[in-house]
Formats: C-alpha cells, structure tokens, sequence
C-alpha cells in the first residue's frame, strides 16, 4: 500500500496588516494546518521538551517546574485566551563553556469551548518567554525576541502561524536571521502535526538502556577531556569523527558497566560531588579487551580514565607511540586465532581473564565471535558494534550462511533494527544473525542506537545469561561451532604486522 505523503510545506510572509492582541506583537511567517487544532498541544509539548530536534546548539530542556495557576509576570495574557499550563523550563547548550543555559516559560493558551456537557479549552497558542535579567544578551540559539508564539489559526482553511515580539533593532527581513529562524520552527511545527495525525513511528529508538540525560551529561565532560586529541591525530583517518565517535561508545561504556556491574556495596550518593566520580563507579570484574581496536583510541580513554584492560590488533598504529605510558603498556600486537582456543592457546590466555568485558567496534571477521568467546571465557559480557557482515569463516551471505532459531516470533522486531521495519535488507538480516546467534550462545540480548557520528552504530549487547539455556548447553553450542569451523577449514589467521582496515 502506498504510504500517505505529508503535504508540501509552503510559507508565506505575513501581511502586516494582521490585528493581533496585546502590543509589540508581529505576524512573522504562515503556512497551512494540515491538522486539526485537537492536535495542536500534542504537537508543541513535543517542541517543548526537545528543543535540540530545532538547533544543534541546544542539548534538551530539563523541566524546573510547572503550573496551571496565575502567570509569572513576565508572561503576558491576552484577551480572549485562558492559559492552561505554565512550563518553566532550562535549555541545556551543547557547549557549555561556550554558551550559557536559558531559562524559559512555556505556556500554553486556549479558547474556551462549551458543549451540553461541559466547558473545555482546546490549545492552540504556544507561547516562549526567555527569563533574562534586564540588560544581559540572549544566548546565541536563542532568537532575538522578548516572545516568540506559536499559533493555530482557526481560518478557512486553518493555518500555523509564528508572531513575535523582537527586541529593538531586530530585521525581519526574510534573508534576516530571526526570519530564518522562524522558518524552520514553522517547518518543524507543520511536520511534527502531520507526523501526530498520521500516527508518525520513529525508525529508531535511542537510550533503551542508558538514559538521555546521564550519557549526554557524561559525554560533554569526556569530550573537554579528551578533545584535544583532534589537534594531535596521528592518523589519515578524519580525527573529527574518530575522536568523537570513540568519545562517545567510551562514555557509553562507562555508564553501561555502572548499570551492569552495581550492587549495594558499590552505590555511593556522594559520587557527584567529585570531579571524576566514575573513577569510583562499577567496573568489569576482569576488565576490558578491545578486540581489533585499531587506532588504539577507545583503549587510551577508558584507560586515562581508571579502567583497566588491553587492546588487541594485528598490528601498530601510528597513533600507538603518542599515547600515554600506561595506554601504551595496554596495546598489544596479537593475531587471535579463536579455532585454537580448546588446544588452551597460552598466548590469549592473558587477555581473557574471568569477568572479562568484550568490546568489539567493527571487528570484522572477528564480529560473530564475539558472543562465542563470551561464553568460552565466562565472560561478564560484551557489546559489537557489527560493520561489516562476516560469518565465522566466510561473508555472511542471508541466502546461504546456516541459521539460529528465532526465539520468538517477534524477535526481530524487538532488535531496535530502523529502516522501512521490514527487517529485509542484507545489513538487517545479518544483525537478526548475530542476535540469533548470541541467543544460542546462551546471552540475553540487548539491543541500542548509539549516540556516535556515524551510519553504523547500532550495538548489540549481552550481559546477562539466559535463564532459558544453562551454561553447560551453551557451552556446548558455542563448542559445536568451533568444531564446525575446525573441520572447514576455512579461517585464516591473519599474521601480525599484516595490512589491516581502520575502524
């Protein structure tokens, strides 16, 4: 069936004539409502608490307080309107050390509608007040304006509507920066009703295991830490999207080792009065290993910041010699043949102590090893962030690569996988294999979208044991496949020092 599109967005600028309540106010920027106004208030309550979907400088919004009584007094009334809610909210910005937190009401008006049984206010104004001192300047992502409003207009046919107040000497020239501005929230406003009316569902859904707030508050303290590693990259890679991108699955790290490994010994209230409090955070019993871990990058954060572990690849880096002492004790050249593993291969020996945590980020041909190694080793758990699509010892090919029972019908749905949902390109199927897969491995599976600059950032995570398969069934699985890839004979050990991708 052929999907319903979302009408054209067409603006237009507003005609000066418009009368419109209470003073200083000016009719911006229209377009059509290709919504009922029943919608309206669903529509900006998701405006108010994600204001980073509007700007790349804000963060999110955290609620201070909200109240269905009188108004602050910097918030106006106007005849005719009945405010239904008052919304004090904080703008969080990106950079903090560049530009300050905001302050803001948002509050919501309605006309009042009787029927044979009751009265009720529909809303259909959104009103944005910033809480400035007199005399202090607005920060950057925040429009030049004392209101800006957000309207449903009740006209035939219905339009959305942007007024503002602006502050003095402001243009609202339409190649103006206001103007501009006030363009893209209309846009957002106008896409935001469709998608609310045609029951809009998100391709993918992040924070399914770590919450927004404490990975983004997390993540703005390692970038100032560790930023500075862009101005001295080593390699001819983009330093802009490794650094961050390491940055960021270490900081998720970090918090999903809290979660996973907390207990009631270790919770300590006092954590956020330090200046590092991970440092006394949860951590792997028996620490990390970075399977392929390339440039060496996310092995030199967790380890500047207490976690103990090694990197493992075929060969050196560049970057390898620049990094700290003890990152560079933690590096290590080893070509990892998991085939040899039952003959007790004393030289990976080191690498997998018991409660090991296994981080594989692109690994390659070593990706669906990753759950079998887990159970091998009595691993705490491990997470693969999976690139390119291997099997054991060949390409991953969905018409041809031996298959794992689906748990449950739904299985596949329940992996968080996006797309169109159909679940039928080549990348989805490989990623139901890899969770199938580590479903035979005896590993609850957990899936997440990772906040990280780049396409393939979708991780699935075991650290917990299936209650369903007992370790000696798993182990006995992931024996099974090791023999089977033993009697191939198939899988090469690449040699050390040998040309290996960057990830």
């Amino acid at each position: 069936m052929t999907s319903i599109q979302r009408p054209k967005f067409t603006p237009t600028q507003c005609d000066s004539s418009i009368q419109l309540p209470g003073d200083g106010w000016i009719p911006l920027i229209t377009c059509a409502a290709d919504f009922p106004v029943e919608i309206f208030e669903i529509v900006v309550t998701q405006l108010i608490h994600h204001p980073e979907y509007n700007s790349t400088l804000i963060l999110r919004s955290e609620v201070i307080s909200e109240s269905t009584g009188s108004l602050p007094e910097s918030v106006p009334t106007f005849d005719g309107f009945q405010s239904t809610r008052c919304i004090h909210r904080r703008l969080l910005p990106r950079r903090p050390g560049r530009d300050p937190s905001l302050d803001q009401y948002c509050t919501l008006y309605g006309k009042s509608t009787s029927t044979s049984t009751k009265d009720t206010t529909i809303v259909d104004t959104l009103l944005l007040t910033p809480i400035v001192e007199y005399g202090s300047d607005l920060p950057y992502y925040h429009p030049a304006v004392s209101h800006l409003a957000f309207r449903y207009i009740a006209s035939d046919p219905p339009a959305l509507r942007i007024d503002v107040a602006p502050l003095p000497g402001i243009s609202l020239d339409p190649n103006a920066r206001l103007y501009r501005t006030c363009l893209a929230l209309l846009d957002t406003l106008h896409r935001y009703g469709w998608g609310a009316m045609t029951n809009y569902k998100k391709r993918v859904i992040h924070d399914y295991l770590i919450p927004r707030e404490e990975y983004q508050d997390l993540y703005l303290v390692m970038r100032e830490r560790h930023k500075h590693l862009v101005n001295t990259w080593q390699e001819v890679t983009d330093p802009l999207k490794h650094v961050f991108e390491d940055i960021g699955i270490a900081t998720y790290l970090i918090l999903l080792w809290k979660d996973t490994f907390k207990s009631d010994a270790t919770v300590d209230s006092s954590d956020s009065n330090t200046a590092e409090p991970w440092r006394k955070w949860p951590k792997p019993p028996g620490g990390f290993l970075d399977i392929g871990c390339g440039n060496g990058l996310l092995t030199h954060i967790l380890i500047s910041e207490g976690y103990q572990g090694y990197g493992i690849d075929l060969r050196a880096r560049t970057s390898w010699t620049h990094y700290t002492d003890a990152t560079q004790s933690a590096l290590r050249i080893h070509a990892f043949d998991p085939t040899a593993l039952r003959a007790s291969d004393a030289s990976s020996a080191e690498y997998f102590p018991p409660g090991v945590f296994i981080v594989g980020n692109h690994a390659d041909e070593l990706t669906p090893w990753l759950p079998v190694l887990s159970t091998l080793y009595n691993a705490s758990g491990y997470i693969s962030i999976p690139c390119c699509s291997w099997a054991f010892d060949i390409r991953y090919e969905r018409s041809s690569t031996p298959t794992y029972p689906l748990p449950t019908p739904d299985f596949a749905d329940s992996l968080n996988l996006g797309g169109d949902g159909s679940n039928k390109s080549s990348y989805s199927m490989y990623r139901i294999w890899l969770a199938s897969l580590s479903v035979h491995c005896g590993w609850e599976v957990e899936c997440e979208t990772l906040r990280i600059p780049s396409t393939r950032n979708w991780a699935i995570i075991g650290r917990r044991r299936l209650q369903s398969v007992s370790y000696r069934q798993a182990f006995a699985n992931v024996e099974e496949i090791v023999e089977g890839v033993i009697s191939r004979g198939l899988f090469k050990t690449r040699k050390p020092e040998g040309k290996a991708g960057e990830h």
